[in-house]
């Protein structure tokens, strides 16, 4: 049987080569074993990357997602600021045990405080002597100085001592580099890391500081993920390059902080036989050192912890050996039947005159003023008005649209506004009074379903998502026609 694989030689848009699992001597039914276990478990899993011994030998994505979209890999870019952190450090422009207080100057800190004896170090081993963990979604709801802000968290411990899991911590990493070099982290990172491994679909978001969040806020392809994995892999060669020293790799992704089950680096989380860049969600590239292999992948669960049985029984042991051809390609198609469309049909008949037209919606703790509906033969639009203006989404009627749109509702996905994100939207009659509206962010681990019911007069939405680190339902909201 031929290989279901591309040759090695075959060039994609990504630089990497590709060939079978067994000619990297990796297991398929391993693969395919994971692959069984999560979809057993519940688990949303939305894209998968396999590499070993330089070859890319297994890779899919669920629909709507796709390898040439970004994705947001939240707190997976705290692996990445350290990187720049590490340059630095190499360069000899920053010392792990330097002070951190005097590189920022313009704060006023107590001499002998704990906070004027926290390091580099202590940042990058989220040891800083904060006692509080400060999520990005925190960070985004804040629209003055962060270094400021950070410097108004109490420091209930000796810096150094205490594992605190922050990405104020991280941010702060990221303000050093820009401290140290008078250009934001992207900036410093483009030309020595980003460009070198081809990376150059990748976006990064600036605080108000004009600071790159050090802890989250890059957004790039699942294949972009995997290259850092393989740099770390590599010990920081690629392509024979020298990118990062191997010094600064062994002690980045060797075990510094944390606690059994919770052990960390220098921005990477470190277990038995691997070490991973790890992000909300569980947007994850897992490396192992042993085998020469890295995984990428990304998803929509609660936390790492419900998968990571499903990881343990299947990786390592898919790097014992190989299969053959035959399960070579049950994998193949497996992952190729990821992109198929879902279908996305009315249950019940069109009713349009039921919904059409504008809606005032009662006052509510969410802002929303209004709603409208406009169909027509292939697309519906539904817009949701606020203090900011009108939110517009267009969705296929029994299928899907693409389009980029913004609704409100940060609070429902972890903080980010997630403005003119690309989306697959779509709506379908569940009843001849409901309908139901289903948004995909393309870019993000997020599903919103919107279900609209007339019952007489009165129009009631009801809002839930998928995945948050809040509340993942508004309170139902109810509206009249407009006079």
């Amino acid at each position: 049987m031929a290989s279901p694989f591309p040759s090695v030689a075959s060039q994609f848009p990504d630089g990497l080569r590709r060939g079978s699992p067994s000619s990297a001597r990796v297991d398929s039914r391993e693969i395919l074993g994971f692959i069984d276990d999560v979809e057993a478990a519940g688990l949303e899993l939305h894209d998968v990357m396999l590499w070993r011994d330089g070859l890319v030998v297994a890779e899919g994505w669920h629909w709507p997602y796709s390898g040439d979209r970004l994705r947001m890999t939240h707190s997976m870019t705290k692996s990445i600021t350290a990187c720049a952190i590490g340059m630095l450090v190499d360069a000899g422009k920053l010392a792990l045990d330097q002070k951190v207080a005097p590189l920022f100057p313009e704060v006023e800190i107590d001499p002998d405080s704990p906070a004027a004896r926290m390091t580099v170090e202590d940042l990058l081993t989220m040891r800083s002597g904060q006692g509080t963990e400060v999520s990005g979604s925190i960070w985004r709801g804040i629209a003055t100085s962060w270094i400021a802000e950070f410097f108004r968290i109490p420091f209930d411990h000796e810096p150094g001592t205490t594992y605190v899991y922050s990405s104020a911590a991280s941010y702060m990493l990221s303000a050093i580099v820009t401290r140290v070099t008078g250009e934001t982290c992207f900036d410093f990172l483009k030309p020595r890391l980003f460009d070198p491994l081809g990376i150059a679909n990748i976006r990064w978001d600036v605080g108000p500081d004009g600071i790159n969040p050090g802890g989250n806020g890059i957004s790039f392809t699942t294949a972009d993920g995997l290259k850092i994995g393989i740099l770390h892999a590599q010990k920081g060669l690629w392509q024979g390059q020298r990118i990062l020293s191997e010094w600064w790799v062994d002690q980045a992704t060797r075990i510094h902080a944390g606690e059994p089950g919770d052990q960390y680096g220098y921005h990477w989380v470190v277990g038995d036989g691997y070490f991973a860049m790890l992000g909300v969600f569980v947007q994850m590239v897992r490396v192992f050192p042993g085998s020469n292999a890295v995984l990428a992948f990304n998803s929509a669960m609660d936390e790492s912890r419900v998968v990571l049985p499903h990881l343990n029984r299947h990786f390592p042991a898919a790097f014992v050996g190989g299969t053959d051809a035959a399960a070579d390609a049950a994998l193949a198609e497996r992952l190729t039947g990821w992109s198929k469309r879902p279908d996305f049909v009315s249950l019940a008949p069109a009713n349009e005159a039921t919904f059409a037209g504008r809606w005032d919606v009662a006052p509510n703790d969410k802002g929303l003023t209004g709603i409208e509906f406009d169909f027509g033969p292939e697309e519906a639009c539904v817009t949701l008005r606020d203090g900011e203006g009108a939110h517009r989404v267009t969705a296929g009627r029994d299928g899907w649209a693409l389009a980029p749109t913004y609704l409100p509702g940060a609070d429902m996905h972890h903080g980010y506004r997630m403005e003119d994100m690309p989306v697959a939207a779509g709506v379908r009659w569940i009843a001849d009074n409901q309908l139901e509206l289903v948004v995909h962010y393309l870019e993000a681990a997020f599903r919103d379903t919107f279900v609209f019911t007339v019952d007489r007069d009165r129009l009631v939405m009801e809002r839930s998502v998928n995945i948050n680190s809040g509340a993942r339902a508004w309170p139902t909201l109810t509206a009249v026609r407009a006079e």
